[in-house]
């Protein structure tokens, strides 16, 4: 065919996804009726994770999973718009990578609020004035986020999904690099930037801040100052980016957790967090560890806090594959709080397998 004909058959084709996206938008808000009249949550994420899986198993190309996943995932995003109007949280100003996280999980349909620090995204979902909120949990080169953890201990939300998102870093600012005296960005962004920063700069002051994008905020505002944050941000705040891709681990990934006043149902392929501390003694820890591996349970990841109402107690967070209603799970759970002081569950969701 030539390329007129090719073009008109694309044409046709375009008219017939339309018609066929609107109908499925029409199903979506008779679902929405469905689900305000039984009080059940807009946003479902084992029904996402069964889509999208049902979507990769249809696919026969040439698109890859990966484009069709932006696809429906946008789809989506219309469909609970439609359904009910959704507040997604997140650590603002707008640019974070904590911003562009939140857009690829739930698209450019919903309202996002930008919110001053990790621990206000806990408070607005825990009060019901955001239906969501996302938060960095972990990242590949700087292990775990301390504010988020300790949110954990102190605020009563659930994790209901979890997100895998690349992360590369940019030096940015609107003077030459010999004029940067300060530079601005996360102690985690530091510490994923350690190596490249001690080679590069050895005078200039590092000053930490709430989130990336504030930082590209200020280095836009001072003179002789920079920051280090997402190329998203150095368009939104005017600033030119001097150096690409300094983070000191080229595969550098930030785990990100989506909150919400309850968590999912079994899918067949979940994860769970728990939260529990245990008394001062020896073998404490131990005695919870041997319980889940009696059962069979895999652990991917442990990490800890201290206890700032006594001192040299600490809580655990553990990451495990299972939902909290497998029977082996369940199990576990009511024998291992024999051996704590306090275990909560955080929640169980889809496990994410994905890196965006």
């Amino acid at each position: 065919m030539t390329l007129e004909e090719l073009r008109k058959q694309i044409d046709l084709i375009d008219e017939k996804l339309v018609e066929l996206i609107n109908q499925r938008a029409q199903l979506a808000v008779e679902i929405g009726k469905l689900k305000q009249g039984r009080n059940d949550p807009i946003y479902v994420p084992h029904r996402e994770k069964e889509v999208l899986d049902k979507i990769a198993a249809l696919n026969k190309g040439p698109l890859p999973n990966k484009a069709l996943f932006a696809v429906w995932r946008e789809l989506m995003s219309g469909s609970l718009c439609l359904e009910q109007p959704l507040r997604i949280g997140f650590l603002g100003p707008k640019g974070s990578f904590s911003h562009n996280a939140a857009i690829l999980k739930f698209g450019q349909s919903v309202d996002y609020e930008a919110l001053a620090d990790i621990r206000a995204i806990f408070e607005e979902v825990s009060k019901g004035h955001c239906h969501f909120g996302i938060v960095p949990i972990e990242n590949s080169a700087g292990g775990g986020v301390r504010e988020s953890l300790d949110a954990f201990i102190e605020t009563d939300v659930m994790v209901c999904a979890e997100l895998h998102m690349a992360i590369h870093h940019n030096l940015m600012a609107n003077c030459p690099m010999a004029q940067i005296t300060k530079i601005y960005s996360q102690p985690e962004v530091f510490a994923q930037c350690r190596n490249w920063l001690a080679a590069t700069f050895k005078d200039a002051q590092t000053i930490p801040v709430a989130s990336s994008s504030k930082a590209a905020q200020l280095a836009a505002e001072e003179p002789g100052a920079a920051a280090i944050a997402s190329a998203i941000a150095a368009e939104i705040y005017g600033l030119k980016i001097l150096c690409e891709d300094i983070e000191d681990i080229s595969s550098n990934v930030t785990r990100f957790l989506i909150l919400g006043k309850q968590d999912a149902q079994p899918t067949g392929d979940d994860k769970t967090i728990i939260l529990f501390s245990t008394a001062h003694r020896t073998g404490a820890l131990v005695d919870v560890l041997n319980v889940f591996k009696e059962y069979n349970i895999n652990m991917t990841n442990i990490g800890s806090r201290p206890n700032k109402k006594r001192e040299w107690e600490y809580y655990f967070f553990v990451d495990f594959l299972g939902h909290r209603l497998d029977d082996n799970v369940r199990k576990a759970l009511e024998k291992a709080k024999k051996h704590c002081l306090q275990l909560s569950v955080l929640g169980s969701f889809p496990r994410n397998t994905v890196v965006l």
